[in-house]
C-alpha cells in the first residue's frame, strides 16, 4: 500500500512516497512545472512506478485555516489529476488532502540542521516539503487504524 505526497507549487512539485507498509515517507524528486497537463502525467507516471494506491496533495491553507491565494491553484491541480486518473483507467487510485500549513517552514529548518548551503537547500526544499506533507498524512491515517 504505497501512497505518493505532493508539495504543489507553481514552479516545482514536490514528491514523496512511503514505504510499502505505509509507516515512513522518503523523498523521491522534484518535477519542473511546464504545464498542468504534462505536470500532472508526470505524477501518473510515478503512481504507475511505485504502484500507489493513494496521492496526498498538500493543501496550502493560510495560518488562519482559510484559503490562502495558492489553494485554488492546488484544488485545479488535483481536478486535472482525477480526471487523468479517471481516463487511464486508474480511477482506483484514491486522491486526499493533507494540511501543509507552514511545511515549507519546517522543511527549510530540517535542511538548515542539516548544514546544508543555500543553493542546495534551493534545489531540494519542494521534495523534503513533500516529505512531510505525507508524513502528517502517514501518522494521521495510522491513528485512525489503531
Amino acid at each position: 500500500m504505497r501512497i505518493l505526497g505532493l508539495d504543489i507549487g507553481d514552479r516545482t512539485v514536490g514528491v514523496a512516497v512511503s514505504d510499502p507498509l505505509g509507516l515512513t515517507a522518503q523523498g523521491v524528486t522534484t518535477i519542473e512545472r511546464v504545464g498542468i497537463r504534462k505536470d500532472t502525467g508526470k505524477v501518473i507516471d510515478l503512481i504507475r512506478e511505485y504502484g500507489c494506491e493513494t496521492v496526498v496533495c498538500g493543501l496550502p491553507l493560510s495560518l488562519s485555516g482559510q484559503d490562502s491565494p495558492q489553494t485554488e491553484k492546488v484544488r485545479t491541480f488535483r481536478t486535472m489529476l482525477e480526471n487523468k486518473l479517471r481516463s487511464s483507467a486508474m480511477q482506483d487510485v484514491k486522491v486526499d488532502w493533507q494540511d501543509e500549513r507552514l511545511t515549507t517552514v519546517q522543511a527549510e529548518k530540517v535542511l538548515i540542521e542539516a548544514d546544508l548551503s543555500r543553493s542546495k537547500r534551493k534545489q531540494v526544499i519542494d521534495k523534503q516539503a513533500a516529505v512531510l506533507i505525507l508524513q502528517a498524512y502517514l501518522d494521521r491515517m495510522g491513528n485512525r487504524l489503531e
